[in-house]
């Protein structure tokens, strides 16, 4: 690639930044969201000072300050199909499937997001990213009304549709367009006041389904979130009321552990919004959330299996306090190894192997590993879950739909059709976490 070209890295950084601060100007909460976040990661660090290994500690705290991820939901396999573009130009991939109607919502997604180490460090920035899935509305008038109304709009604009043809055809964008790319691509995801439809069309669809009218009746996909990281969520979430913010009665996702495995999520309620519609009705809308979100673990597939059937033996459609929530669930979950040996021994979790800087002369191999361990030689640590949750997702969007449900099913999952839309198959997930595994048993001189 040329060297007059951006790094897709520097250009997903800038995106991100503008992103965070048109957000900020459109939901002040968030703003507050980010202070409390801000706050309480740094008393955890000035408590732990343990929380990043020594060598990647100020690396580490920088993509924390930065850190972020996004939720938009799209209509049609065209607009996936070019946000696949729209993304490529900033080094994002389409990795894992998810199914978000084995917990009642429409729609099935995948995760927009930088794979390799580097870019991660660098801005760990995702977008999950939703497909309305038409079959799934009953109704066969209403129906083939949201397919009208999908087709006569056009999410994008013309200058970001020729720019992600000019990075195609040039290998990379040169820094002018670059920063055009991202106030072009800006105004995809910015909010709306206008309606698409009447107040009438407006109620049909959302009596169907209150996220299908979400989807439907505005002029893009205005972004509904965006989550920083935080290490204490349940912290971030007793200190929201006293911050002016009501938080959702519950946090998805596993318990609070000694040693966090997969993400763990909280958020604001959605805002109750005016809405001016085609019919020149006014009326309100609720979409737009802010979201808290802790990370920890990546699981193995054997790891995955056993969170996902104590999630299902937790389920429960009963509204519950977070507190007795919680405590539910620790008793669940109390079959899930807690201490970083017996995950790692049980093959439960995704490590990092380093060699320590005590000797660098003794060969380290698979026989002598867990005794390198034991002795010092090589540290371990936990790779960070980069993805998502189907589940604590669709509890998310239920919450700031509405409702309220943490019952789960067997879904109605067609990756298949999805990856028709998309353009491409989604990565593995796993795939990604266990090269990231074998990558630093590699670089100890371990190889399969």
């Amino acid at each position: 690639m040329s060297s007059g070209w951006v790094n897709v890295d520097s250009i997903r950084d800038r995106f991100s930044k503008a992103m965070s601060a048109m957000y900020q100007a459109e939901v002040p909460q968030y703003g507050t969201l980010l202070k409390i976040v801000r706050e309480v990661n740094n008393e955890v660090l000035s408590q732990d000072s343990g929380t990043f290994i020594k060598q990647e500690h100020e690396q580490q705290v920088n993509r924390l300050s930065v850190e972020r991820h996004g939720a938009i939901r799209l209509g049609t396999a065209a607009e996936l199909a070019t946000m696949r573009e729209l993304f490529g130009v900033m080094g994002m991939h389409p990795v894992g499937y998810y199914d978000l109607s084995a917990a009642g919502v429409p729609v099935h997604a995948t995760a927009f997001r930088p794979v390799t180490e580097t870019a991660l460090q660098i801005n760990p920035f995702r977008v999950f990213t939703s497909l309305l899935r038409l079959e799934l509305i009953d109704n066969e008038a209403l129906r083939q009304q949201v397919n009208v109304i999908l087709a006569a709009r056009d999410i994008f604009t013309p200058r970001v549709r020729e720019l992600i043809v000019i990075n195609e055809r040039q290998g990379g964008l040169n820094d002018q367009q670059a920063d055009e790319f991202v106030r072009e691509a800006l105004e995809t995801f910015r909010w709306h006041h206008q309606a698409l439809v009447s107040l009438e069309t407006y109620n049909a669809l959302l009596q169907q389904h209150r996220l299908i009218a979400d989807v439907v009746c505005f002029w893009g996909p205005h972004i509904n979130h965006l989550t920083p990281r935080t290490l204490d969520i349940d912290e971030v979430q007793k200190r929201m009321p006293f911050n002016g913010i009501t938080p959702k009665e519950t946090i998805e996702g596993p318990p609070r552990r000694q040693n966090p495995i997969l993400l763990r999520q909280t958020s604001f309620k959605a805002l109750n919004e005016a809405i001016h519609f085609t019919d020149h009705a006014a009326g309100t809308h609720t979409a737009r959330f802010g979201e808290i979100e802790q990370r920890g673990l990546a699981l193995t597939r054997k790891g995955r299996a056993l969170y996902d059937r104590l999630l299902i033996e937790a389920s429960t459609t009963e509204k519950a306090a977070n507190l007795n929530h919680q405590q539910h669930l620790a008793q669940i979950f109390a079959a899930f190894p807690d201490d970083l040996h017996t995950l790692r021994q049980q093959k439960l979790g995704y490590f990092r192997y380093r060699r320590s800087a005590q000797d660098s002369s003794i060969q380290i191999t698979r026989d002598n590993l867990e005794q390198s361990i034991a002795n010092g030689l090589v540290t371990v640590e936990p790779i960070v879950y980069e993805d998502f949750l189907p589940v604590s997702a669709a509890g998310i969007f239920q919450s700031n739909l509405g409702g309220d449900t943490s019952s789960v099913n067997s879904g109605n999952p067609n990756q298949q059709d999805f990856e028709k839309a998309l353009g491409r198959a989604v990565i593995d997930e796993f795939g990604l976490y266990e090269e990231l595994e074998a990558l630093s048993l590699a670089k100890l001189g371990i190889t399969h």
